[in-house]
């Protein structure tokens, strides 16, 4: 396998690790549900809470600062004898990060992943993308605008 062949691969599963973490957890059980024949599986690291050091820079492009902290929770599974499956969410959710996790390995496996970019990621990138926009347009609506009055010489 080239170089750029593994950037594209690594660079599709990047988004859709996002995706699916950014996903809702309900959104997730229903996706399993509809699956069938899953192979079984074996927890290499199961769910677990931690901290995460959230860094943040003034401007974007100042000095790196110390914003907070965050809680996230983290698994690792193996689907069958296939791939190794990883899972991050923000918040103490244990059963999301295994659904991210199932769902990463899953998406691993090239029988599964064209079927489940189709029936799921496109499905939950759309609704984020929307979710996104109605917000983005709620703060337009509610955007102030200010100016000035230039006085005239009297």
């Amino acid at each position: 396998m080239t170089n750029r062949a593994i950037d594209e691969n690594q660079r599709v599963r990047k988004h859709w690790l996002g995706v699916l973490s950014r996903a809702g957890r309900a959104e997730l059980e229903q996706a399993l549900m509809a699956l069938a024949d899953l192979p079984p599986i074996e927890h290499v690291r199961p769910p677990e809470p931690g901290m995460v050091m959230l860094r943040g820079r003034v401007g974007g492009t100042g000095d790196a600062f110390n914003l907070g902290e965050a809680t996230v929770t983290r698994c690792a599974l193996r689907v069958g004898t296939g791939a190794l499956g990883v899972g991050y969410t923000l918040g103490r959710d244990r059963r999301k990060a295994e659904l991210v996790a199932l769902f990463d390995a899953l998406l691993q496996d090239e029988t599964r992943k064209a079927q489940l970019l189709r029936e799921l990621i496109t499905p939950l990138q759309q609704g984020q993308a929307a979710g996104r926009e109605a917000t983005s347009r709620s703060a337009a609506a509610s955007k102030v605008e200010f100016f000035t009055f230039v006085r005239g010489e009297a």
